[in-house]
């Protein structure tokens, strides 16, 4: 991957935040970071990320509502859209894919590492 691959990372978590921006940028991906619902829609305009990491349970705007809007208003409209969150029920696993998400990570079952690798891999396969 290189640099202009663009990831943005939407988490109200500080720590989780940093920690993935780290990962990603130590592997040449151009990381932006949003802490809200609300921010996530803004920067995904200004930016036009290839990849968003998106948490659910986030003040001002959820990750269902951001993943709403940004499919309804055609925002980052090519963005592979990674649900990353705790929330592990069947119910959020289908309300995320019927929204658009690509896929769905339950953060408590893969290291910050292994996400990575699975945004790798979903790149290559929006390649072929």
């Amino acid at each position: 991957m290189t640099s202009e691959t663009k990831v943005l990372i939407v988490d109200d978590d500080e720590f989780l935040l940093e920690m993935y921006a780290l990962k990603f940028r130590e592997l040449g991906f151009a990381v932006e970071i949003a802490k809200n619902g609300e921010e996530a829609v803004q920067k995904a305009k200004e930016v036009s990320p290839d990849v968003i990491l998106l948490d659910v349970v986030m003040p001002k705007m959820d990750g269902f509502d951001v993943l709403r809007v940004l499919r309804k208003e055609n925002i980052a409209s090519k963005a592979i859209v990674l649900i990353l969150t705790n929330l592990g029920q069947k119910d959020d696993f289908d309300r995320g894919m019927k929204f658009g998400a690509t896929d769905y990570i339950v953060k408590a079952h893969y290291t910050p590492s292994e996400v990575v690798k699975k945004v790798q891999s979903l790149l290559k396969k929006n390649k072929k």
